[in-house]
Formats: C-alpha cells, sequence, structure tokens
C-alpha cells in the first residue's frame, strides 16, 4: 500500500507545459512543477488493485465519529434519563445495571442501527438514481419511486390487512417496482432524458399520492390513523427482531450493487462512450432500478417513508469529497447515516416522528437546489 497520484488529462497537460518551459528556459532559470493531482492510497494484491483517494477516507472518518457520537447522544434521550457513561457502560458491560442495559441494549441501540441502516439504504439508492438520471433531482423522493413503495405498503396494510414486515416489505417492492417500470415506460421515448424522467416521475407520484388519500378517506378511523402514523416516517417500536432481516437483505443488495459504482460513472458519458467501454447501457439501467428500488422499498417497510435523505446526501457526499459523480459507496452511505442519526435525535429532543424533521430540512435544501439549478441555466 501506498500514497500516489492519479494523472489526469489537465495533470498531464500541465507536466507537458511545465516540461517544455523548463527546456527552453534561460541558463539557470528553472520553472517550478504544478502538481494537479489528488492525493490517493494504492491498494495491490494479487486479485484486487485499486486507488482510494485520501480525502474520501478523511471523510468517512470524520462522518464515522459524527455518527458514533450522534449515535450515543440519541440513546441517553428518553423518558428513562440515562448519562453518556452509562450507555457505554451498558453496551460494553454485560456486568452493568441490568435495568439501564434493557433499556440502552434492548430498546435504544436498534433504533440507533436502524438509523444507520435506513440512512445508508436510501442515500445508496439516492447516489443510483442522481448517477442514472445524471442530475441532482432525479432521487426517489422526486421521481415517484418512494411514493410508489409506499402506495404497495399502504395497500398491504389498509386493504388486505396484512400488517407484518414481511408482507409490508413484499408490498413496498412490488409498488416500487411497478412504479418504475410504469415511469420508464411513459419517459422512454427514443431516448431516456433525465429531464423527461423526472416530470413523468413527478406526475406518477402525485397521482400515486391522490390514491393513497383516497384510500385512507375511504377506510375506517383506526385504519387510516394506523396508516398515517406509520407513513410520517417513524424508527420507534423498531427492535432486533425487525433489524436482522433488514440488515441481511442491505448487505445482499448492497453486495449486488457493487458493480454500479464503476459503470454508472461510465454510463454518466453516455451510451456510446459506456458501450465502446464494454458496459451495456441496458442492462445497468435495469439493475440501477432493481437495485435502487429494493433498497427504498427496504427501508419503507420497515420505518415507512423517510423523505429527502436520498436527495441530499448523495449531493453531500459529492461536495465534501470533491467526487466528480453521486455515486461513491461507502462515502455516500455514511453520510446518509449520519443525516437521519442526527435527525432521530432532534425528532426525539422535539417529540416528532424523524420523517417530520427530514422533511422539514429536506424541503429547504430542494428549494435551495431548485434556485441553483434555476441560476445555473439562466
Amino acid at each position: 500500500m501506498s500514497i500516489d497520484q492519479r494523472p489526469t488529462a489537465a495533470t498531464a497537460t500541465a507536466a507537458a507545459t511545465t516540461a517544455a518551459a523548463t527546456t527552453a528556459a534561460p541558463d539557470g532559470a528553472e520553472f517550478t512543477p504544478v502538481d494537479h493531482g489528488r492525493r490517493q492510497i494504492r491498494i495491490e494484491t494479487a486479485r484486487i488493485a485499486t486507488l482510494i483517494p485520501v480525502r474520501s477516507i478523511v471523510v468517512c472518518a470524520v462522518l464515522a465519529v459524527v455518527i458514533i457520537a450522534a449515535g450515543l447522544a440519541s440513546m441517553t434521550i428518553g423518558a428513562y434519563e440515562v448519562d453518556f457513561g452509562s450507555v457505554i457502560r451498558a453496551i460494553v458491560d454485560p456486568s452493568s445495571d441490568p435495568d439501564i442495559r434493557q433499556v440502552v441494549f434492548e430498546w435504544r441501540l436498534p433504533r440507533v442501527l436502524f438509523a444507520v441502516l435506513c440512512g445508508a439504504a436510501l442515500a445508496l439508492a439516492g447516489g443510483i438514481f442522481q448517477s442514472l438520471t445524471r442530475n441532482p433531482l432525479g432521487s426517489p423522493d422526486i421521481i415517484g419511486f418512494g411514493i410508489g413503495a409506499q402506495f404497495g405498503v399502504t395497500l398491504m396494510m389498509v386493504v388486505l390487512e396484512l400488517n407484518t414486515y414481511m408482507f409490508k416489505a413484499v408490498g413496498a417492492l412490488v409498488g416500487g417496482l411497478i412504479t418504475a417500470l410504469l415511469v420508464y415506460v411513459l419517459a422512454n421515448k427514443n431516448t431516456l432524458s433525465s429531464f423527461r424522467l423526472i416530470i413523468v416521475g413527478i406526475g406518477v407520484s402525485a397521482g400515486l399520492g391522490s390514491l393513497t388519500s383516497w384510500i385512507l378517506i375511504s377506510v375506517s378511523v383506526e385504519k387510516a390513523m394506523m396508516a398515517a402514523t406509520w407513513g410520517a416516517g417513524s424508527l420507534a417500536s423498531l427492535g432486533f427482531d425487525q433489524l436482522i432481516p433488514a440488515a441481511i437483505v442491505f448487505a445482499i443488495v448492497t453486495l449486488l450493487s457493487l458493480p454500479l459504482n464503476r459503470t454508472l460513472p461510465v454510463l454518466e458519458m453516455g451510451d456510446d462512450a459506456a458501450t465502446a467501454l464494454g458496459i451495456g447501457p441496458g442492462r445497468t439501467r435495469l439493475a440501477a432500478m432493481v437495485f435502487g428500488v429494493a433498497l427504498v422499498a427496504l427501508v419503507t417497510a420497515a420505518a415507512g417513508p423517510i423523505s429527502f435523505i436520498a436527495l441530499a446526501a448523495p449531493q453531500i457526499s459529492q461536495r465534501l469529497t470533491r467526487s466528480n459523480t453521486p455515486m461513491g459507496t461507502m462515502p455516500v452511505m455514511l453520510t446518509g447515516a449520519a443525516l437521519v442519526v442526527v435527525s432521530d435525535a432532534v425528532a426525539q429532543l422535539v417529540a416528532v416522528p424523524v420523517g417530520v424533521v427530514t422533511v422539514s430540512v429536506g424541503g429547504l435544501y430542494l428549494a435551495w437546489l431548485l434556485a441553483a439549478q434555476y441560476a445555473r441555466r439562466t
């Protein structure tokens, strides 16, 4: 393992210019070369050779510290007051106070871990769709896939009265996939335009939202209140029984989606360039949509719709790492996890579901993003 400099076109041009200038310089005069590369760590084994930007490693380390600190702080919040030291002792020492250990380890720790999982899954889904559409507005919240998953769960809970996690997961996955297929078919006119995909997605999202509202006003008050409570997006009452299967599914989907970290940035350059480099645009888009919808469905089934994390996390991660693509698996997932863990801590302080906090902050972020997009176009 060694630190290397990643050569770019600008670096090569600058080096050639500097060398020529040095050769033509007067006697005794030399020009100092300018380094335009990015510091990277080179990892080489018998089967793996990769370059990891040093800045990405630093960003990931800082985000991990934020997640741990915010998670430990959130476990001190609640009706049963527990100080910071007692939280740490309850986690690491099995012989600590059994009452405090039950509160921390069995009730509050699963909530924090679920916040990490939900944030990572939503952020990765957002990175996939934003890279696929080549547009920062191309997140599941905007193009309707999240609403499709929510609609599927609403049908399962309210109409079919199937309220277990497995049935909700199936409803979310089927609803999201059908919505993705519908948006793809309506937006695909000879070529798939990201602008057309977003506009069609907004229209489909509005239609599904209206259908969901119609279903809720057509059922009993008890069913409507149950669906409305779930629809606010909350991590309360989630334990290890729900966390373990969700973590297994998340790990499988994440591992299967790892090749997209290489293929989607190439696809951002256009179908012709991707085909010339041996990447099938159709297969890549299909895989990206399936994996992205699966990640959104996973979160929606467990905690309900937690909005705007998929929209904001990839853009924040891209700016932190100074990357040229929102599809950076580890930084993106850690950014999303940090956002949800911090949002859930704030939600517990003000006694509201975490979805309310993310919608409030995400709405302001969306307004800023739209204003910035409009300013660049004009």
